[in-house]
C-alpha cells in the first residue's frame, strides 16, 4: 500500500450507477453508519491490508468492501475502495522490471498467480458480463499531486480546513465540468505541444472520467500531504491557477508565460517530492 503522504483523486457515483445488489449493499452500509471519512480512510485501508496479509505475501486476502460516502443535492454518492483489486495490481506491479529471483522472493509465484487471476477476472470474463465494465474509483499519488489532476478543477472549488486534527485541502466538482475542462486542456495541448507526455497524461485522466456516471462528483484530496505543509503554504497554494495560466498562455501562443507557470508549479511540487528522501 502507498505512503500515507499521498494525494487522492476520487470519483463518487450515485447509487443508480451500481447494479441492484450493490445498491442494496451500499444503502445498508450507510444506514449502519459504517462509512469512513476521507480523513481516516488511508490509515484504515493500510491497516486492513496489513492485517489481512498477515506475516507475509503468501496469499491474496479477502478484504472488506468499504467506501467513502458523499451526500450532494439530497443524493447519496459512493466511492468504493476496491481494495482487493488494488492489492492484486500492486503485487503484479511490484514484480515488473525486477529479476525473477528477487521478484519471487518479494511476491511469491503463488500469490502472483492469484493476483493475475483476480485482475483478469476483474477486467474480463463472467464478472464483466454480469456487472458491466468495472471501475476503480480512486487514484493515488505519493509525495505530490500529478499536474494533470489540477486541470479538472477551478480555484473556486477549493476547500481548506486548518483546524488541528482536521487539516485538509480538497477540491470537488461535478464530473461534467471536469470532463469539459480536460477536453479543453487536451485541445490546447495537442495544438501547442503535440503528443507530449503531458498531453498523454491529461488524455489518460479524461478517459478515466468517461467510465463513470454523468452525475458523479470528482474530488482531489491533498490527503496526508497537508501534514508536510504549514498553514500559510496551504493557504497560498495556487497550483490550480498556475495550471490554468499555463494553458491560457499556450492557447494564446505565449510560450514564455506558459513556461513560467509550469516552472513554478514543477519547482513547488519537486520540493515536496524531495521530502521523501528525508523521511
Amino acid at each position: 500500500m502507498p505512503s500515507l503522504f499521498a494525494s487522492y483523486l476520487r470519483v463518487y457515483e450515485p447509487l443508480t450507477a451500481f447494479d441492484r445488489d450493490r445498491q442494496s449493499y451500499w444503502r445498508r452500509y450507510v444506514n449502519e453508519g459504517r462509512a469512513v471519512a476521507p480523513l481516516d480512510g488511508p490509515v484504515r485501508q493500510r491497516t486492513a491490508v496489513i492485517e489481512a496479509l498477515g506475516a507475509g505475501w503468501t496469499r491474496l486476502p479477502d478484504l472488506p468492501e468499504e467506501a467513502y460516502v458523499l451526500e450532494a443535492d439530497d443524493a447519496l454518492l459512493v466511492c468504493p475502495w476496491n481494495l482487493r483489486i488494488r492489492v492484486a495490481e500492486a503485487a503484479l506491479s511490484a514484480r515488473d522490471g525486477v529479476p525473477p529471483v528477487l521478484a519471487d522472493a518479494f511476491v511469491p509465484p503463488v500469490l502472483a498467480g492469484q493476483a493475475k487471476a483476480v485482475v483478469e477476472d476483474w477486467r474480463s470474463g463472467a464478472r464483466v458480463l454480469e456487472h458491466g465494465v468495472p471501475r476503480v474509483h480512486e487514484q493515488i499519488a505519493t509525495w505530490g499531486v500529478p499536474l494533470r489532476w489540477f486541470v479538472l478543477f477551478d480555484p473556486q472549488e477549493r476547500h481548506l480546513v486548518t483546524e488541528p486534527e482536521r487539516r485538509a485541502l480538497r477540491y470537488r466538482t461535478e464530473i461534467s465540468k471536469a470532463r469539459r475542462r480536460s477536453s479543453r486542456a487536451l485541445s490546447v495541448l495537442r495544438k501547442s505541444v503535440g503528443e507530449a507526455p503531458i498531453t498523454e497524461a491529461v488524455e489518460e485522466a479524461a478517459r478515466w472520467l468517461e467510465e463513470f456516471h454523468p452525475r458523479s462528483v470528482v474530488e482531489l484530496d491533498y490527503g496526508g500531504l497537508v501534514q508536510l505543509l504549514p498553514d500559510e503554504t496551504l493557504a497560498a497554494d495556487d497550483s490550480t491557477e498556475l495550471v490554468a495560466a499555463g494553458l491560457a498562455g499556450l492557447s494564446r501562443g505565449e510560450a514564455e508565460e506558459a513556461s513560467a507557470a509550469y516552472d513554478k508549479l514543477v519547482a513547488r511540487w519537486r520540493a515536496v517530492q524531495l521530502l521523501e528522501r528525508c523521511n
